[in-house]
C-alpha cells in the first residue's frame, strides 16, 4: 500500500472513530491501515493442544499446563480457544485465567467459537447470535481483542449468493454487538463458502463494520494456490494464525512453507499476533516446540 493510500485509509478511520465506536460503519471493509515496520507477536493457540485437553482425564488445562507451556517457549501471548473452557463458564474462572495469564506475563491474543453464519433468519440464526453475544462477553472479560469466527456451509436448499447474503447479515449483526464491547470478530477462511480467496472475498469485502477483519489461517485455502490466496486475503487480517500444513486444491496435506507464509504477511503490512495452531501428526508436545522455534526464526 502506498504511503497516499494509507494516508487517506487512516483519515477515514480516524473519522469513523469520531463519530463513535459502536455504531456500524456504512461503508464496505478496506484493507486494513496500519503504521509502516514490523510487529509481530507470536501466540500459541489451544487447539494445538485439542488431544491433551480433551483426554481422560485431561493432560493439561488452560490454565494449568498450556500457559505453563506458553511460558517455557518464550512466547508473548495465547489463545484459550472456547472449546476447552470448563462449562458451565463462569466469571471467576475466567478473570482466574486472565489473572495467570497476565502474571507470566502473557497477553491473550483472541478466542475462537464455533459458529455457523449460513442460516436464514429464524431460530436457527438466533442461536449462532446468542453464542456470539455470550463469547463477546467472555471475551471482553477476558481481555482477548478478537474472536475468530466461521461462516459455515451452505445449507439444503439454498446456493452460494444466499449463502454469503446470510452471513453477511449475520456478520453485520454480531459485529454491532461485538462493538459494543470492543471486541473484533475476525472471519476465519475455514472451509465451507470461504474455502478460497475468490469466494472470501466478495464477503469480507461486503460487511460493513468497524469490528470486522480477517483470521488469516495459513493453512486452510484449498485453491490450487494457497500462496496466492493468502496474499489476497492478508491486507484484510486483524488476526493470523499460522499451521505446519497447507492443503493445495484439496487434494491432501503437505508441508508448508513457513518462510514463504511468514513473508506474505510481513509484506502486507501486518502487525499484530501470529497464533501456532498446531495439527500435524506428531504429538504437540513435540511438534509445537519444533515449529515455534521455526516461527521465531522467521520473525526475527
Amino acid at each position: 500500500m502506498d504511503t497516499g493510500r494509507r494516508g487517506i485509509l487512516q483519515a477515514a478511520g480516524l473519522a469513523l472513530l469520531a463519530g463513535g465506536l459502536n455504531c456500524s460503519s456504512t461503508q464496505a471493509m478496506e484493507p486494513v491501515s496500519r503504521n509502516p515496520g514490523k510487529r509481530i507477536k507470536l501466540s500459541i493457540a489451544a487447539y494445538s493442544f485439542r488431544n491433551e485437553l480433551k483426554a481422560e482425564p485431561p493432560q493439561m488445562t488452560l490454565h494449568e499446563g498450556f500457559i505453563d507451556i506458553a511460558v517455557r517457549e518464550g512466547l508473548d501471548a495465547i489463545e484459550p480457544t472456547s472449546y476447552y473452557f470448563p462449562e458451565p463458564v463462569t466469571p471467576e474462572y475466567i478473570l482466574r485465567l486472565k489473572q495467570r495469564a497476565f502474571l507470566e506475563g502473557l497477553d491473550i491474543s483472541g478466542t475462537a467459537i464455533g459458529n455457523t453464519f449460513t442460516y436464514p433468519p429464524g431460530p436457527d440464526r438466533d442461536k449462532q447470535l446468542e453464542l456470539t453475544r455470550t463469547w463477546v462477553d467472555h471475551a471482553a472479560l477476558l481481555g482477548a481483542p478478537c474472536i475468530r469466527v466461521f461462516a459455515g456451509r451452505i445449507q439444503p436448499g439454498d446456493d452460494i449468493e444466499k449463502a454469503r447474503a446470510y452471513c453477511i447479515e449475520t456478520l453485520e449483526v454480531a459485529c454491532d454487538y461485538a462493538g459494543t464491547k470492543g471486541v473484533y470478530l475476525a472471519l476465519e477462511n475455514h472451509g465451507g463458502i470461504v474455502d478460497t480467496a475468490d469466494n472470501m472475498l466478495p464477503i469480507v469485502r461486503a460487511v460493513k463494520s468497524p469490528w470486522f477483519g480477517v483470521n488469516l489461517d495459513g493453512g486452510n485455502f484449498t485453491s490450487e494456490d494457497p500462496y496466492k490466496d493468502l496474499a489476497i486475503m492478508a491486507p484484510f487480517a486483524v488476526n493470523v494464525q499460522v499451521k505446519a500444513q497447507i492443503n493445495p486444491g484439496g487434494k491432501g496435506k503437505v508441508p508448508a512453507d513457513l518462510k514463504k507464509v511468514m513473508s506474505i504477511i510481513k509484506d502486507s503490512g501486518y502487525r499484530g499476533y501470529v497464533a501456532l495452531e498446531y495439527e500435524a501428526d506428531e504429538p504437540a508436545l513435540v511438534g509445537v516446540p519444533k515449529y515455534l522455534a521455526q516461527l521465531r526464526e522467521l520473525v526475527d
